[in-house]
């Protein structure tokens, strides 16, 4: 994952990139490239490390020309090598950058190859530009050229390419992966988001899911993946750089919700390291000398590290505790067997969180922050630090931090396990290349929007609701009603499913609401039957499940289901509608979204 930016129609182009990149740095940094078009040819630079190696480059040997492309990034297929680095040119005719993950690349790479294609990287982001050199060289024109190749790709993507054939022009894409298009008197942009063009122009376009654009110095045409074009409308966004734009949504949380894929892609290449294999940043010996570990958090923290628990305790066999960071401390608790502690904050400045990860270390633990803010105070005082890579989270209910959490913690949870033994690398390579997919899953999660607002809409005129879940999915059901009352403020608990009939079926009477979180793992069956208690009792089922668990229930009210997958990971997955129905409960009653009554985003107080 990455960021990207290109300029058409401005002289000194590669200047103008490089100044881009350097506002985008904190989307990624293991390596950095522009390319140009000059005389008839691509001229390419490339750099390992930050950005202040590109510029040494540059500066060494400048790149000419009024077109071109930049791209700074976080490895996810590959290692760190000038190799690897973006952009990446096919057959001296294509160059491309690319911020995503194309899910099926090695069965297109290996069709290309067969083809007579050379590839030069180990990247999945390479087989674009190939797919472009052989749409041209059929005698497609590039809107054409595009519809195609974005036919044949999987996954999250954004994505912007110029060709020697067009010099007067950059074609982009996007798909779950943000991409805005800044339209100047002269000369026209693209950036991964606003904060790259914002000292180049304020008037800025926000291509949507499966839009594609051809960009001229002139203008820009945006066109739908059927081909047709469409009106996207410029928006004036923001003057000043450090201010967050709302990216033409209604609301940051709305944003934050559609930047999911790209913070779990980007949380993702966090943990993987130069070899393209999943890291707990720390060696095998230190993760193999964990005994347990005690997870600190507070609010929807303290849920990820409940889902964690069954990741750590099923792959890694190892025992975790998962503590409220505000009670740990104060009730002097026994720490043994446990020689670990974990502080997840998305601030990195929650006090309790923090005060509990001191008491942890005098105790003798060794401490692990897992924050979004790399410079936070418990990242600062933490052993080690495993960082999430959400961006800013402004909307005060928790959306891409948690995921990005999620996806972090199982990263680790896999790295222990493979260190101590109880995977192989094998097995540990199969996870990973599920987690990759998550993006592009999360991406098609996005769409349910439509189909959530009726649901949203009933629900808005309840006094309470209830949510219910098994295994991984008990915690999802917490945190989904923690996210109903505290932004649509309407009363909502969350319940393991097996408790139901220890006392919260008294609970349920005529309509009420029941959120179920349903997975095909070996609970299904059980988690059925505890649904099937509360829909006899008047109940309105609302199912959220994948596609082949909701084939599977006739009894639900209102179904809503993403993309099939693994166990595994359904909790990350099963977030997206869990947060999209409670943002637009809160709508429909008109409530402060990203502010909610009595809430601050960091707790800095005890």
């Amino acid at each position: 994952m990455c960021g990207i930016v290109g300029a058409v129609g401005h002289k000194q182009c590669s200047l103008v990139l490089l100044d881009a990149l350097k506002r985008l740095e904190y989307r990624g940094y293991d390596s950095s490239g522009i390319s140009t078009i000059n005389k008839g040819a691509i001229a390419l630079k490339r750099a390992v490390g930050k950005i202040v190696n590109l510029d040494a480059a540059l500066t060494e040997s400048p790149l000419e020309g009024d077109i071109g492309i930049g791209h700074t990034r976080w490895a996810t297929h590959g290692g760190v090598s000038e190799a690897n680095a973006h952009p990446h040119v096919a057959s001296n005719r294509v160059s491309i950058v690319h911020n995503g993950i194309i899910e099926n690349h090695r069965e297109i790479q290996q069709r290309l190859e067969s083809a007579g294609h050379h590839f030069s990287s180990d990247t999945d982001s390479e087989v674009l530009a190939h797919l472009f050199v052989e749409a041209f060289d059929s005698g497609m024109e590039p809107a054409i050229a595009t519809q195609q190749v974005l036919a044949e790709i999987e996954g999250a993507y954004a994505f912007a390419l110029m060709a020697i054939d067009y010099p007067e022009m950059l074609i982009v894409a996007r798909n779950a992966s943000p991409l805005a298009l800044g339209i100047g008197d002269h000369a026209c942009y693209i950036g991964s988001d606003a904060i790259a063009l914002s000292h180049l122009t304020r008037k800025v376009v926000y291509l949507e899911d499966h839009d594609y654009a051809l960009v001229r110095a002139d203008g820009v045409s945006v066109y739908q993946a059927d081909g047709a074009l469409v009106d996207r409308k410029a928006m004036i966004v923001a003057a000043s750089p450090g201010l967050v734009d709302k990216g033409g949504y209604r609301h940051y949380m709305e944003k934050e919700i559609h930047e999911q894929p790209d913070a779990i892609g980007h949380s993702l290449a966090a943990m993987t390291d130069e070899n393209g294999h999943l890291t707990a940043q720390m060696p095998d010996d230190a993760l193999r000398a964990i005994d347990g570990v005690v997870m600190l958090a507070a609010g929807t923290s303290h849920y990820a590290t409940q889902v964690a628990r069954y990741w750590v305790e099923s792959l890694a066999r190892v025992p975790v505790a998962c503590e409220l960071a505000s009670e740990y401390h104060y009730r002097q608790p026994a720490t043994k067997p446990f020689n670990t502690a974990i502080a997840i904050s998305q601030s990195g400045e929650s006090l309790d969180t923090l005060m509990a990860m001191r008491y942890a270390a005098k105790c003798g633990m060794n401490t692990i922050g897992l924050v979004n803010v790399p410079n936070s105070s418990i990242a600062r005082e933490a052993d080690t630090v495993l960082p999430t890579r959400a961006g800013p989270e402004i909307g005060v209910a928790s959306t891409k931090a948690f995921t990005a959490q999620l996806t972090v913690l199982l990263c680790f949870a896999v790295a222990l396990a493979r260190a101590k033994g109880h995977i192989d690398n094998s097995q540990a390579s199969s996870i990973h290349a599920k987690i990759q997919a998550l993006p592009g899953l999360v991406g098609k999660a996005l769409g349910l929007f439509d189909v959530i607002r009726p649901v949203a809409h009933q629900l808005s005129s309840v006094r309470s609701a209830l949510y219910l879940g098994r295994g991984a999915l008990y915690p999802l059901a917490l945190e989904g009603a923690l996210k109903l009352k505290e932004l649509s403020y309407i009363h909502a608990e969350g319940f393991a499913s097996g408790e139901m009939k220890h006392g919260p079926i008294a609970l349920i009477e005529d309509d009420m609401p029941v959120v179920a979180l349903l997975t095909a793992d070996h609970l299904m069956g059980k988690a059925s039957n505890n649904l099937r208690e509360a829909s006899a009792r008047g109940a309105k089922i609302i199912l959220i499940s994948d596609a082949k668990v909701a084939k599977e229930v006739d009894y639900a009210t209102s179904v809503i289901a993403v993309p099939t997958i693994d166990p595994l990971l359904a909790p990350i997955l099963l977030a997206v509608p869990v947060q999209i129905l409670a943002y637009l409960t809160a709508v429909e009653k008109g409530t402060d979204v990203d502010q909610p009554r009595n809430l601050a985003k960091s707790v800095t107080v005890e």
